[in-house]
């Protein structure tokens, strides 16, 4: 064989082994970010559910409550209006806000609630206390675990040289599922049995 020929077959050989190898890391990195979007995404859904499941409960509360201190209605409101926000938040970032103002309205019901022995005895207001702090860990464990995975995914996303494709490929970050007022949740609503 010619030199010149030889030349030539190893510069194609190692232009397709790049083009094969690049391909390989896009494919990768790709299936990668799916799986780690797929996560994040199953991850929100259980927030959500766990959100849901706790806003199913304000109703029972506030009744279990109300029975007792029918004449708090501003305190009965501000609960109400704090689980339609939940209920109707989409987004992280409206989910955080909602998470603020409902553990301020929470907190504001056991207030209340303290106020009242009786109400402290009942059997029924003390299952729906125990169903909420039970609630309130597997928000917080989802949270967590969601974070986690938009921990993940957003690092996958910002790193070279992925930063250079994963636009162009439909990924963009995911937002953090943050509490817009920190003090709201630093500690939870306080249950007394």
């Amino acid at each position: 064989m010619q030199p010149a020929l030889i030349a030539t077959l190893v510069a194609v050989g190692i232009i397709v082994l790049l083009v094969v190898m690049a391909g390989i890391y896009l494919w990768s990195t790709y299936n990668s970010l799916v799986t780690l979007k797929v996560r994040v995404d199953e991850a929100w859904s259980d927030i959500t559910i766990q959100l849901k499941r706790r806003a199913d409960l304000i109703p029972n509360i506030i009744e279990s409550v109300k029975g007792y201190a029918s004449h708090e209605a501003k305190v009965f409101q501000n609960v109400t209006e704090a689980r339609a926000e939940t209920l109707g938040a989409q987004t992280p970032a409206e989910a955080s806000a909602a998470e603020g103002h409902m553990q301020t309205a929470l907190k504001s019901i056991f207030a209340v609630s303290e106020a009242y022995p009786q109400l402290q005895a009942s059997q029924n207001f003390l299952q729906l206390q125990s169903e909420l702090v039970d609630t309130e860990d597997k928000i917080q464990a989802a949270r967590r675990f969601y974070n986690g995975g938009v921990r993940e995914f957003n690092t996958k996303t910002r790193t070279f040289p992925n930063t250079l494709f994963v636009k162009r490929l439909g990924f963009s970050e995911r937002d953090f599922f943050e509490v817009a007022e920190p003090s709201a949740i630093a500690e939870p609503p306080r249950v007394q049995f």
